[in-house]
């Protein structure tokens, strides 16, 4: 009568650490859902914001006959400012839970969902994002210049100024970042192109 092989102790540790590394594994990937709550809130946030909008549109629309060009100018700059604003949520919520979490199948076949959906990547989400920041600055400082009546240029106004430039540079360097990283894929591509194509004509 054979006996059966004995497993060696080196085997079933090698076991329990393949189990246990495959359990650590799922357990990191499943924790991307914990991010899901933060653009739930993002969600909650712009229909807070929606009210704002609301409130302030009621505001400019009431005054509309009786103010001066220049308060319906700052009013139509506040409500730009608020529509950028959503905007920029929810490209954030969009793409960051698509890139973080998990894909939005709902939209799959939908003749309502945005041509930029499910194409920004990290990247592009960084771009998009500047590319907000900068558009909200510009309403900004367009509304403190028209508040300053010939006046002396306040403190506040010239951080803004600061930051704006700040954002536009940001953006800048990022774009040539980015091209500079697509240009590097293009060159390994053609690279190993013309590896496997001299491999195929030695064989």
């Amino acid at each position: 009568m054979t006996e059966k092989p004995r497993s060696s102790p080196e085997s079933g540790w090698t076991a329990f650490g393949n189990r246990f590394e495959e359990s650590s594994e799922k357990a990191l990937f499943s924790a991307r859902w914990l991010l899901a709550p933060f653009y739930f809130g993002l969600t909650a946030a712009i229909a807070l914001l929606g009210a704002k909008f609301a409130q302030q549109f009621y505001s400019f629309a009431r005054h509309i006959f009786s103010d001066d060009i220049k308060k319906v100018q700052l009013g139509l700059f506040g409500l730009l400012d608020l529509t950028l604003l959503g905007n920029l949520m929810i490209i954030m919520i969009f793409a960051g839970y698509e890139n973080f979490v998990s894909k939005i199948n709902a939209a799959e076949g939908s003749e309502d969902k945005p041509q930029w959906m499910g194409r920004v990547d990290y990247s592009g989400l960084k771009i998009k994002l500047i590319g907000s920041l900068v558009a909200i600055s510009v309403i900004e400082l367009l509304q403190d210049f028209v508040k300053l009546d010939h006046s002396a240029v306040s403190t506040g106004t010239k951080w803004r100024i600061f930051l704006h430039l700040t954002f536009v540079a940001s953006g800048v360097l990022f774009a040539l970042m980015d091209m500079i990283v697509s240009k590097r894929k293009l060159m390994d591509m053609q690279v190993k192109k013309e590896e496997l194509k001299m491999y195929k004509d030695q064989n």
